[in-house]
């Protein structure tokens, strides 16, 4: 080819990598597909080696899950923007909540919707207490351990006060982990104090664009066509599933439906799963 003629030819056209991160955070198994670093790795990584990539584009909807793997997912992100010196831009849809927040926090910037749901920065924990039903149905619970502490905070026997507070430190160590990583990645964005932001209240996104929270508004095919010109080609880039997933599934989705010898019991579990999901979508209004 001569030097002419490759003078011709047009510049190749910016691309910018779309990841989307829909859901809860956590690899918890089962046929209950959460967000975790295992599935994820390999999807981030293809996102940074695209040819002409100009930039990166995780688009987040999610009420939140794990702390550890919200942290693993982040700081994966974090490494592969500084490794192939490409930025990252958050964009969220519905919800970055809790874990979904630290999430975007892994971004360089993070847009969303006026009535995005954005914050939920705390920890928590639930659980269920069946001990009175035990007596009122007759049942004894037998438990043997080998450790003093082995059993602590078991549903099965009643509350003690001093596992409760060991619980409470836990969770308060996991709380300030997840400020920290705020505080480091919002800098001086942030626009209000501690006792403001880290009470585990969320926000629309129009409150949390004046607590620093996000950096402005916008939708991810307007935005990257302003920055990079009509000509930027959007690459979505996403997990492989097994065909039968990709048949009988919906995408965007957490619940699989179970095929194999232990369908029914993994349906069971999978109904289950999306009871507990729906139930924290549902602490927004979604």
């Amino acid at each position: 080819m001569s030097d002419w003629f490759r003078g011709l030819r047009r510049p190749a056209a910016p691309v910018v990598a779309v990841v989307r991160l829909t859901g809860m955070i956590g690899d918890v198994g089962g046929y209950r597909q959460g967000l975790s670093l295992t599935r994820l790795a390999a999807v981030l990584d293809v996102a940074f080696k695209l040819r002409n990539l100009s930039a990166v584009a995780v688009v987040i909807n999610s009420p939140g899950g794990s702390a550890v793997q919200s942290a693993l997912i982040a700081t994966r992100i974090r490494s592969l923007s500084l490794e192939h010196n490409v930025p990252v831009v958050a964009f969220v849809e519905d919800v970055a909540a809790s874990g979904g927040y630290w999430l975007a926090c892994a971004a360089d910037e993070i847009l969303a919707h006026e009535a995005s749901i954005i914050g939920s920065i705390g920890v928590v924990a639930s659980g269920f207490g069946f001990q009175a039903l035990m007596e009122r149905l007759g049942i004894e619970r037998r438990l043997y351990t080998s450790g003093e502490r082995k059993a602590q905070l078991d549903p099965f026997q009643p509350e003690q006060p001093e596992e409760v507070a060991r619980l409470k430190t836990l969770l308060a160590d996991m709380h300030e982990t997840f400020n920290r990583m705020v505080r480091d990645r919002r800098g001086m964005r942030l626009k209000a104090d501690d006792e403001a932001l880290f009470t585990g209240e969320f926000w629309t996104g129009r409150r949390a664009l004046e607590l620093g929270l996000i950096d402005g508004f916008g939708e991810l095919r307007s935005v990257m066509r302003a920055r990079y010109g009509e000509r930027v080609r959007l690459r979505v880039v996403g997990e492989r599933r097994p065909m039968l997933q990709r048949m009988f599934n919906r995408p965007g989705t957490s619940l699989r439906i179970p095929v194999g010898p232990d369908g029914a019991r993994g349906l069971a579990d999978a109904l289950v799963a999306a009871a507990e999901e729906r139930a924290l979508w549902g602490r927004f209004g979604l």
